[in-house]
């Protein structure tokens, strides 16, 4: 893929708005499960109260916490409560609120506190409030407070009837005090250490507002509405992230494949012939089809995975183990036996991958060649061979992606196995961690849902690893083409296009090999044509008549040897300014999808109607010329709704329509009659007056005429001048002559 980064360039901010996006959908997904662990720690098991800092306590409770403190501590606390007693004033605006103020004193913490005071307050009542609680639960048992304050029998033997608890701890020392703190300390400590005694004391709290009459339903209905609120708040910011880089990303990957397929069909446009037979047809349309879709979706995916997986994976990693430290190894499993999956499919499916589209290019190619040649493979009743011939491809490429999927049926239930095993291994785990108060509940359910997301993670991830190798071969085919040298270019220094422009064409010790061939194809040719000559090319089959005038448009470049149009290399001419000049008629007459006056106009777009008329008149396209639709006629793919010979005459008229000072025409009269051709020669000869013209030809009476004609044997130009010059001159042209004409080779 690296080969195709240059082609991101002008796609760098959908890339980063694609990847901002997916940041911020994993971000917010990574807050939801803390939002619900929020709701049922707080929410529902302590009924709303979120910190361990009351609001209000009563006097009672006041007095009975202020026992535990120290002189210093006991100031900070009474700075921070004021004591409201009923019927005051002050207590009027409270009441409501606290139902107690009614009959007893309530103590309510002060306004404008601020978070780090706040924080400071819930460090030192924590314990504390625990402890109170705990000492009124025993108030019933003496043997239990005993146990729960260690020393306290020795100093005082027994608690005196009459007496409670409440009435003996006021003269314990501080430092006994402190003993109980401490040992209420470490047991919270042996249980979860400061979470679990935040908890503790949040309950208090809850048992203490109720005390004071709170609506406690209230209170935890507002703060499940509240936090839920936040919830589906970053739950649609999640969802609306998604969508946008769903959409940036789509952006991103249908713009990188409208680029390469565009660069990839200009590159081909300035293919010559050398470079097309590097590429079949077939691969050709593959890579710029399939293997370029096959880059689009995976980048389509890719931007959003690559990102969001990761991110996603280790942020719930850490926010897992953060939750829940004591289970990090039930993720562990599951993550290990995901990337064991992931490794043995990705050994399993890459290799298959190239083959697959390799395949593809196969499939395609019997396709094509059935298509082109389904007129022969009738004429020789080998439909069955040719089926037969397909489904041996057809048949191979099923079996290497049926291979491929089937893998993947495997992964999803293996995957889903993992996911639930993880889920059991947790929940059995976490309830033994609850049970013994080492996490809350909630934490417990977030750590479940991160570790699901660990798990996603690492299958986005591996969806990742096996789809990029695939699209990594379809870049790297892509490439190729990309990559190709082009051999026919424009000269760095592009000379001066001769003024006035002379159609004389020269060439001199010329000789031209095909790449990877053993041997030239033309040998030391040498002639010169003037302007205004018409030139006929024969020889034997092979012999090089067609490529010889391809060298002139620069179709190929000469090996050996120069070649010279108006005085001029061909190599030094820009080749636009050199094809403008060329009215090109092929041996396989083209044609293209829309009509005739569509197809006439590739010729020359501005040229008028009367021009279109008069070039289909001397191509005798008599058909079109009687039309009812005239220049409005179809023309289907490949010009399939007409004969050989109309597809040959339309290909002329629209070379004629260029109106060119040099004309080739390679051996395009074979598939018309010699009537017509003799009608289209005599016309070509008034209407191509004053232009040179090249005539590739088999047929002596085509090219009988010429003023001069070149004879090709074996890529040698071995025969130069007129018809009655060869005759009495070249054997070779002697033979030919005699064959095709008989008694009239004088004519």
């Amino acid at each position: 893929m690296k080969r195709l980064l240059p082609f991101l360039r002008p796609f760098l901010g959908f890339l980063a708005l694609a990847a901002g996006m997916v940041l911020l959908q994993a971000y917010a997904n990574l807050a939801l499960p803390d939002y619900m662990a929020r709701i049922v720690n707080v929410g529902i098991q302590q009924a709303g109260v979120e910190r361990p800092l009351p609001q209000a306590l009563r006097e009672t409770t006041f007095r009975r916490v202020a026992l535990f403190l120290s002189p210093e501590e006991k100031a900070r606390l009474e700075a921070a409560y004021r004591r409201l007693t009923p019927g005051s004033s002050e207590a009027a605006a409270y009441v409501d609120r606290f139902p107690l103020l009614k009959r007893e004193p309530v103590y309510v913490l002060r306004e404008g506190i601020t978070a780090q005071e706040r924080a400071g307050l819930e460090a030192l009542l924590a314990r504390p409030l625990v402890l109170v609680a705990a000492l009124e639960r025993m108030e019933t048992n003496p043997e239990m407070a005993r146990q729960m304050l260690p020393g306290l029998a020795e100093r005082l033997g027994q608690i005196p009837p009459g007496m409670s608890l409440w009435d003996v701890l006021p003269r314990l020392p501080q430092s006994a005090k402190q003993a109980m703190l401490d040992s209420l300390e470490r047991r919270f400590q042996a249980l979860g250490g400061e979470p679990a005694l935040r908890q503790a004391a949040a309950r208090v709290v809850r048992a203490e507002y109720e005390a004071l009459g709170m609506d406690m339903a209230r209170l935890q209905a507002r703060y499940i509405l509240r936090v839920g609120g936040e919830m589906l708040l970053v739950a649609l910011l999640a969802a609306a992230a998604t969508v946008a880089a769903g959409y940036f990303a789509a952006r991103l990957a249908a713009g990188l494949a409208h680029d390469l397929r565009q660069a990839l069909v200009r590159h081909v446009m300035a293919f010559s012939a050398a470079e097309l037979e590097r590429f079949s047809t077939a691969s050709l349309i593959t890579r710029a089809t399939n293997d370029i879709t096959q880059i689009q979706t995976t980048l389509n995916i890719l931007v959003r995975m690559a990102f969001f997986a990761p991110f996603m994976g280790l942020g719930a990693l850490w926010l897992a183990l953060t939750k829940a430290p004591n289970m990090w190894w039930t993720l562990a499993l599951a993550v290990l036996l995901v990337v064991l999956l992931i490794a043995v499919v990705f050994a399993l499916v890459i290799p298959r991958f190239r083959k697959i589209q390799e395949q593809v290019d196969r499939v395609n190619r019997v396709v094509r060649e059935n298509l082109t040649g389904m007129m022969v493979v009738r004429a020789f009743n080998r439909e069955d061979h040719e089926a037969s011939r397909f489904d041996v491809e057809n048949r191979t490429l099923t079996r290497l992606t049926l291979f491929v999927n089937r893998v993947f049926v495997v992964v999803m239930p293996f995957m889903m196995l993992v996911m639930n095993a993880a889920i059991v291994g947790i929940l059995w785990v976490g309830a033994h961690e609850v049970a013994q108060v080492h996490i809350r509940l909630g934490d417990m359910m977030a750590f479940m849902q991160y570790a699901m997301m660990v798990v996603f993670a690492f299958m986005m991830m591996s969806m990742v690893f096996v789809l990029y190798p695939r699209a990594d071969v379809s870049a790297h085919r892509v490439a190729d083409v990309l990559e190709q040298p082009i051999t026919i270019t424009e000269p760095r220094g592009p000379a001066l296009v001769p003024r006035p422009f002379v159609p004389r064409v020269e060439f001199r010790e010329v000789s031209f090999r095909y790449p990877d061939a053993e041997a030239d194809m033309l040998r030391a040719i040498t002639f010169r044509v003037e302007p205004g000559q018409v030139v006929g090319i024969i020889g034997t089959t092979g012999s090089g008549k067609s490529t010889l005038v391809n060298l002139i448009p620069r179709f190929y470049d000469v090996t050996a040897g120069s070649l010279l149009v108006s005085g001029l290399d061909v190599r030094a001419w820009p080749l636009a300014e050199l094809r403008k000049r060329i009215g090109y008629v092929p041996q396989r007459a083209t044609l293209f999808q829309g009509t005739v006056e569509s197809n006439l106009r590739m010729a020359a777009a501005d040229a008028d109607e009367a021009t279109l008329w008069e070039a289909l008149r001397v191509a005798q396209a008599d058909f079109i010329l009687e039309h009812p639709k005239g220049l409005q006629a179809e023309v289907a793919q490949g010009g399939s709704n007409f004969s050989g010979g109309q597809r040959q005459r339309l290909t002329i008229a629209r070379a004629l329509v260029k109106r060119a000072p040099i004309y080739i025409f390679d051996d395009c009269f074979s598939a018309l009659d010699y009537a017509t051709e003799a009608r289209l020669r005599r016309e070509l000869r008034t209407y191509l007056r004053g232009s040179t013209v090249f005539i590739v030809s088999q047929r002596v009476a085509s090219i009988m005429h010429a003023d001069l004609i070149l004879v090709l044997d074996q890529g040698r130009l071995v025969g130069l001048g007129t018809h009655e010059e060869l005759l009495a001159t070249n054997e070779v042209y002697r033979d030919i002559a005699l064959a095709q004409l008989g008694n009239d080779v004088g004519r």
